[in-house]
């Protein structure tokens, strides 16, 4: 793509901020360029945070239903998954797996429900609260 391709159509889920693309300028050598994003890219994000919305949607029905643990809902409200929680946390992905079973979440150590509030964001209150 050169400079004068790169998409400046704008972008909402950028809220106001420009991003950096690479682009080919006039001399031919590769370099950063202030993009404002493109309508594609702006639609593609809405479908995935509407993905993410609903999995977080499921996830709290299956917490009041006692089906999962809240570690589910909050992992999904803060847009990750499983792989990315188990990295965050250091933690094998069995191990994340099986901390979202109701029965052994209320079992956890207050250390290792620290490093999953602190992964998440959270505080351990905050945590365990999904409401």
């Amino acid at each position: 793509m050169r400079d004068a391709d790169v998409p400046q159509e704008g972008n909402r889920t950028l809220g106001g901020h420009r991003k950096a693309v690479y682009a080919k300028g006039d001399d031919g050598k590769l370099h950063m360029v202030a993009s404002a994003g493109w309508e594609v890219e702006e639609i593609v994000t809405a479908q995935a945070v509407a993905d993410l919305e609903r999995l977080a949607a499921d996830a709290l029905a299956r917490y009041r239903a006692g089906l999962t643990s809240p570690l589910e809902v909050q992992m999904h409200r803060a847009r990750m998954d499983i792989p990315l929680l188990a990295q965050a946390t250091g933690l094998w992905q069995w191990r994340v797996r099986r901390h979202l079973r109701p029965e052994i979440f209320s079992r956890l150590s207050p250390a290792l429900l620290h490093r999953y509030a602190d992964a998440l964001g959270l505080d351990v209150a905050q945590l365990k609260d999904v409401a």
